[in-house]
């Protein structure tokens, strides 16, 4: 079992930026993969950046340009930074992580940029 912690995130003007951070823990069976995802209220939870166990890097369209994901293999911690931030990318941000055993998810944090 992996537990996830995330930190970052609150609120930002339109403009800011922001860096989110995702520490795993417990019994960690190679990681695949550590990524984020959010979920705007009324919306269908989305990728929004993933970085893989040979630091391929997957961005959305929506933050393409204005992210950066990265990983610190010997702490098991994921980092996003996004930068411009819009109205638009407030939501719930949850970090998603995969080792060979299994899924596991982050409570989430919630992000919200005022105009």
């Amino acid at each position: 079992q992996i537990q996830l912690v995330e930190s970052g995130g609150g609120l930002v003007q339109a403009g800011g930026s922001l860096s989110l951070s995702c520490a795993a823990s417990g019994t960690i069976a190679s990681m695949q993969y550590m990524g984020w995802y959010r979920q705007a209220p009324g919306m269908q939870r989305e990728l929004v950046a993933l970085v893989t166990i040979g630091d391929s890097t997957k961005y959305a369209d929506f933050v393409k340009g204005r992210s950066t994901i990265s990983k610190d293999d010997a702490k098991h911690t994921a980092y996003l930074q996004i930068h411009n931030l819009k109205p638009e990318d407030t939501a719930i941000y949850y970090c998603n992580v995969a080792d060979l055993f299994g899924e596991y998810w982050g409570q989430g944090t919630q992000v919200t940029v005022s105009s």
